[in-house]
């Protein structure tokens, strides 16, 4: 097994004649927390659609585990890796439970048909992730922080080496924005499964990640602990903010609080 879970090389994505991304080099080890930062419009979403390949990359390369990513067959890829998007708007009525049992496909014969395990273990992700009540209603009748965890047990269905999590927490109260990242460190303990996160909660981001990434304007401004990553200056070049950091006392980790616009 390769020590790298996932690789970027020379990575460049555009929209039309709109560069996203520009030459960015990333490598994400196996078995850990890496957390996406940055401001809007800097590239994190198309990262994890790239890294998922739901986009195909302008120029660059992308490997999973060490396999190439474009050359993976559809089914030994959703085997690897499993994404939680942003949103979800499916197109055709399902209950919450179909929706979670959907993550089996990967892992299914032929024909399709579940076994009694297949069942099990959608069932112990919708327990995880607190939806197990919901498991009748239609997803699309249930609240955006509901379909999120709706959308996070799926992923947990599908089994996969890596998970990619685009703002998993967006429309989650604090219970269960404090819940998905203690469920993730969970599961980062108990199986070594390698997550990456895209955030806007720095805060959070930093208290439960190993590693995080700080992306401008597509290309990496600063990477490392968050220690190393959350200071005065990169945050104030990225996120044009003033801010103090401050140490956590409950953690050791850095805890960022904004002052004002830089230069007001």
């Amino acid at each position: 097994m390769s020590a790298t879970a996932l690789t970027m090389e020379r990575l460049s994505f555009a929209y039309g004649k709109a560069p996203i991304l520009a030459g960015l080099d990333l490598a994400v080890a196996a078995g850990t927390i890496t957390g996406i930062l940055g401001p809007n419009g800097s590239g994190k979403t198309t990262l994890v659609r790239l890294a998922s390949a739901a986009l195909r990359p302008t120029a660059g390369r992308i490997a999973l585990f060490g396999d190439d990513l474009a050359n993976l067959p559809t089914r030994e890829r959703a085997r690897r890796v499993a994404v939680v998007p942003q949103e979800t708007h499916p197109v055709f009525e399902f209950t919450v439970e179909e929706i979670v049992r959907m993550g089996r496909a990967p892992h299914l014969g032929l024909l399709g048909l579940e076994a009694p395990r297949d069942r099990a273990i959608a069932r112990e992700a919708m327990e995880r992730c607190e939806v197990a009540q919901l498991a009748t209603r239609s997803f699309r009748a249930i609240s955006g922080g509901e379909r999120q965890r709706v959308m996070l047990a799926r992923a947990l269905t599908q089994e996969a080496r890596l998970l990619l999590l685009d703002e998993p927490t967006a429309f989650l109260d604090l219970k269960h924005r404090l819940a998905v990242y203690a469920l993730l460190g969970t599961l980062h303990r108990e199986s070594g499964l390698t997550v990456v996160v895209v955030s806007h909660d720095i805060n959070l981001a930093a208290r439960h990640c190993d590693r995080l990434v700080l992306l401008r304007c597509g290309s990496i401004a600063a990477d490392g602990t968050p220690a190393e990553v959350l200071r005065p200056e990169p945050i104030r070049s990225v996120y044009e903010v003033d801010v103090e950091v401050r140490t956590d006392p409950s953690s050791g980790r850095p805890f960022v609080i904004p002052l004002a616009p830089s230069g007001a």
